[in-house]
């Protein structure tokens, strides 16, 4: 889980911002049904919906919904829902070529943090979505209870529930499990069931390539005095394992969570993927390892065995299949 708040370098994002004229606040504790623009018919049955030990209920599929986090926004994009999305908030980069033509139609409410509550409640969401617990925190947009209280739904990743025994496990199931109830929350199942066939179509191609068979990885994604590294419970682990290949911190459990740089000198991995973001990029961690007169003997190191991957594409989302290929391809082209 991601709870730091960096400054990044938003240079790749199109600066946009909400309407000058927001709406008030108070207005938020009494939410009407606005058109979404979407072409999608309105359902008009009640949604009632398991996630993370809560129940999402909607009188209707969303129409007024904001995104709190780069993975949740491109769920939403991914099956056509921006016409149904009011808000989006906190990018770690750039939004994949596929859905920015479909991102710039959203406004922006904070592109680097998560929002205020306040200027949260000025968009009137009927809905919530975030890939991350840490935006419900009360120094962020505010507990679900509170934003249920004003009549607001909320929906977080199962990888990122707060209560940590109720978290999915690291499967591809699971990912399309929760892009299933994206298209359940804003009436879009068909266009779900879409984006989670072609999910398991490449996959079943990264899976016959193999690229990865007997090497080992060390997914480094940021700090230095003590390493933040891909552990066994998230997307790096799953795009680990559909290239065949190992993951050197498999022994720790969760999906991001701190190494330690005695594991990666006395396992000397074939291969260090770097998670390249705004707060800390590629080119940042290596010239860290360069320069650290242990690690720059590293084998990986020395002989310039690093892949690079948007850190977006190793959130579980439908973003994540892409951070498979890109993996795939770069560990056949080394092999070839």
């Amino acid at each position: 889980m991601r709870t730091h708040t960096p400054t990044r370098d938003l240079s790749r994002i199109p600066p946009r911002a909400l309407p000058a004229a927001a709406v008030a606040v108070a207005a938020a504790l009494t939410l009407t049904a606005c058109g979404g623009g979407s072409t999608d018919s309105d359902a008009a049955a009640a949604i009632s919906l398991e996630n993370c030990g809560r129940t999402v209920t909607l009188d209707s599929p969303a129409e007024r919904a904001v995104t709190v986090s780069q993975g949740a926004t491109e769920t939403a994009l991914s099956i056509g829902a921006e016409g149904r999305m009011v808000g989006t908030a906190y990018l770690d980069d750039a939004i994949a070529p596929q859905w920015q033509e479909a991102y710039l139609t959203v406004p922006v409410i904070e592109e680097s943090d998560y929002p205020s509550r306040e200027a949260l409640l000025e968009t009137r969401p009927d809905l919530v979505l975030s890939s991350y617990g840490s935006a419900f925190d009360e120094k962020a947009i505010g507990s679900q209870d509170s934003l249920a209280e004003v009549g607001v739904a909320s929906y977080v990743s199962p990888f990122g529930c707060a209560d940590k025994s109720l978290r999915a496990p690291a499967e591809w199931e699971s990912i399309s499990g929760e892009i299933t109830d994206y298209g359940v929350l804003f009436g879009r199942e068909a266009e779900a069931a879409a984006v989670v066939e072609q999910q398991d179509e490449t996959l079943t191609a990264v899976r016959s390539a193999a690229s990865g068979a007997g090497k080992s990885i060390f997914w480094y994604d940021s700090n230095t005095d003590v390493p933040y590294v891909g552990a066994n419970g998230g997307g790096p682990q799953l795009i680990i394992d559909a290239v065949g290949a190992t993951n050197i911190f498999a022994g720790l459990d969760g999906s991001w969570v701190d190494g330690n740089w005695e594991t990666v000198l006395a396992a000397n991995p074939d291969v260090i993927v770097l998670a390249d973001a705004s707060w800390d990029t590629a080119e940042q961690k290596k010239a860290y390892l360069r320069s650290d007169p242990a690690l720059k003997d590293l084998t990986a190191v020395r002989e310039d065995r690093f892949v690079v991957l948007p850190f977006s594409t190793t959130t579980p989302g439908p973003r994540l299949i892409d951070g498979a290929s890109a993996l795939s391809g770069q560990l056949a082209g080394e092999r070839g």
